[in-house]
């Protein structure tokens, strides 16, 4: 009788993913509770938030959780690169969907540097009460961003390296996608809850 165990690694990154979750919750309820204990001040610095280039950013890195899927199917189909030319979207491989995926990752956190920069120079800083948890939530969401673009890299090399694209390299392919989808879905909550709800 043959069983069907589920991907240890697959199963592994989904509870590391969950502890995750609670450490992103901390980061809600240390926001939501900061708010309410300093409600009187709290306005103070909210309207300097830029919301149409946060959401232009946003939308960057949302739609880099779609290259990063179809970067995934390429995986499934063992297609480590392209098979046509590299304007023929349709025959692209892993390296060719998660090369664009970091690069829209890389400017998601670009774009989040030159937030920082704008925001610092208008004197929003960690030494206000709306300004320590706003860089404290979002800089280790850009951590954790940072650490994507990095498991990215592996993929890429892993790719390159492997003499026969198979289950392993589509495996790890796979399980990156798991991260970067969870780290696309946690900045959503933190635009809405940032950005959106004032």
């Amino acid at each position: 009788m043959h069983v069907d165990r589920p991907n240890p690694v697959s199963v592994g990154t989904i509870v590391w993913l969950a502890s995750e979750l609670m450490f992103f919750a901390g980061l809600f309820a240390m926001y939501f509770t900061h708010r309410s204990v300093n409600y009187d001040q709290w306005p103070g610095g909210t309207e300097l938030l830029n919301l149409p280039f946060s959401f232009a950013n946003t939308t960057v890195l949302v739609l880099s959780s779609v290259t990063c899927q179809m970067g995934v199917w390429a995986a499934e189909r063992f297609r480590p690169r392209r098979t046509g030319s590299l304007l023929q979207v349709g025959q692209w491989g892993v390296v060719e969907w998660f090369t664009l995926t970091y690069v829209m990752g890389a400017v998601f956190v670009a774009g989040q540097i030159y937030e920082y920069a704008e925001l610092f120079s208008v004197g929003l800083d960690v030494s206000t009460s709306y300004g320590s948890v706003f860089f404290i939530t979002t800089g280790f969401h850009g951590l954790h961003v940072v650490g994507g673009l990095i498991a990215f890299l592996f993929v890429l090399g892993r790719t390159f390296t492997a003499k026969r694209f198979g289950h392993h390299e589509a495996t790890t392919a796979i399980v990156v996608s798991y991260y970067w989808h969870f780290v696309d879905v946690v900045w959503i909550a933190l635009f809405t809850m940032i950005y959106l709800i004032r």
